[in-house]
């Protein structure tokens, strides 16, 4: 999953749209590393090779990219995770199966925007905060109504828990080395997440 998908529109919006989105990968890369106060516009720009002007005709601002990184991930987790869920309507197993295969691989594919989110989520302003904030709890519904739908009588606020943990698991990407292959890394957060929530738990 991309930083920021963009529908298609003519091709030279194609074209600004993909500069764009290379910009954006840039500093969300900064951000990770160095820290959103340790990253100024001057060096996006210099890292993206745009002089000031033309990274201010993309971006009013650093808080803009913020807002632009995080926000459609957001809306993308939360879209792709109910389209997940509702394939699989009479199979909980089968259901929660594919929605740890999605996470896992957005998270693999994304661990500079995990990181940027981690620690730099209250950085934002009020409105898209609270945007973002509002699109996790639904996406951590889908996995409530799959988690209660697989284990019978568990209460929503004990599977609230236990989805949260699991991407605690899931989303440890940015801090996992390079000693294990990407294939490998996937299997064994697959794997990992499943048994979690494949344990029986008691309801009470």
């Amino acid at each position: 999953m991309a930083v920021e998908q963009q529908a298609r529109g003519t091709a030279g919006t194609a074209r600004r749209r993909s500069r764009r989105d290379e910009i954006l990968e840039i500093a969300v890369g900064l951000f990770a590393a160095r820290g959103y106060h340790g990253v100024s516009m001057d060096d996006v720009g210099a890292a993206a090779g745009v002089t000031g002007p033309a990274l201010y005709h993309h971006f009013a601002g650093k808080e803009a990219m913020l807002v632009a990184a995080l926000v459609p991930v957001s809306e993308g987790l939360l879209a792709g995770g109910r389209e997940r869920a509702a394939g699989h309507p009479d199979d909980p197993r089968g259901a929660l199966e594919s929605l740890i295969d999605f996470h896992v691989e957005f998270a693999l594919a994304n661990p500079a925007v995990i990181a940027l989110h981690l620690h730099e989520l209250d950085r934002m302003p009020d409105e898209p905060r609270r945007r973002i904030r509002r699109l996790q709890r639904m996406y951590v519904e889908e996995w409530v109504t799959v988690l209660t739908a697989l284990h019978p009588g568990l209460p929503d606020g004990a599977a609230r828990v236990l989805a949260h943990a699991a991407f605690g698991l899931m989303n440890s990407t940015p801090f996992l080395g390079g000693e294990v292959d990407r294939r490998r890394r996937a299997e064994l957060l697959r794997g990992a997440t499943l048994a979690a929530l494949l344990a029986p738990t008691d309801p009470t």
